[in-house]
């Protein structure tokens, strides 16, 4: 007898009717039963943002096919803690329009549905593909998708991590496992004067720049490879940590 389909979740940042997410899920297919629950609309950059001044709302939109009015956090935690029959055992994030390196992983919905993912037990990674037209190929980002979802199910990822995938937009020459880059910090804030003369602002509106040290997410990227960056949840730095406690740090309020 043939065994089940292993259950996978798939969400994003840009919304449910982006086509990375279509591509992506119709690739893992192969490799699970799939379940679509996104956002009904684009929400980038909303982090690891969680709804708790209103309700969610869901729309079933086929069977498989959820939205939700919500950030793509809401859409994981909902998969798996309600709207699922049976745990996933795997949460795919993407395919993102445009990478998400460097600090701006911290920004990034796409990572923080992945990190959702992994908070409730669950394997998961992000993949965003670099996009430089209006027309991305999300193709190959679908196939290096299967590869790693194949890989994970048989390896399980260790607990409280993720993995954070960025694929170049051309073939890639290979993959290399990196560590999270630098982005070098200018003016990110546009000011402008609308018709009535009142100004207004546009944030990140300066195009980044990166540390380019080798071995980082970017660098990977701008040499045409795909970067496979693992990534943890314990934010602890742990040689300050240790040298806090040597050092004796011992602080006390005054009655």
């Amino acid at each position: 007898m043939q065994e089940p389909l292993p259950p996978i979740l798939v969400t994003n940042d840009d919304g449910i009717a982006a086509p990375g997410l279509q591509v992506l899920a119709q690739a893992l297919a192969a490799v699970g039963k799939v379940t679509i629950i996104a956002p009904d609309r684009e929400q980038s950059a909303s982090s690891h943002a969680l709804t708790l001044h209103r309700p969610l709302r869901v729309n079933r939109q086929r069977d498989g096919v959820y939205s939700v009015d919500g950030t793509p956090t809401d859409c994981i935690n909902l998969g798996i803690l309600n709207l699922l029959a049976h745990r996933p055992r795997l949460v795919v994030s993407g395919i993102n329009r445009g990478v998400n390196l460097g600090d701006d992983i911290t920004y990034s919905g796409t990572v923080a549905a992945a990190f959702e993912g992994t908070l409730l037990g669950v394997p998961s990674f992000a993949i965003s593909q670099q996009v430089n037209g209006e027309d991305p190929d999300f193709f190959v980002a679908a196939r290096f998708a299967v590869l790693l979802a194949r890989w994970i199910l048989q390896v399980p990822l260790p607990a409280g991590t993720l993995l954070n995938v960025n694929v170049p937009q051309r073939k890639p020459h290979g993959t290399r496992l990196t560590r999270q880059g630098r982005r070098t910090y200018h003016q990110g804030v546009v000011e402008r004067t609308d018709p009535s003369g009142r100004q207004y602002y546009w944030l990140g509106g300066i195009p980044p720049e990166w540390d380019e040290s080798p071995g980082s997410d970017f660098a990977a990227i701008r040499e045409g490879f795909v970067s496979l960056t693992p990534l943890h949840l314990d934010l602890t730095h742990y040689p300050l940590l240790q040298d806090l406690q040597e050092s004796g740090l011992n602080l006390h309020l005054e009655d």
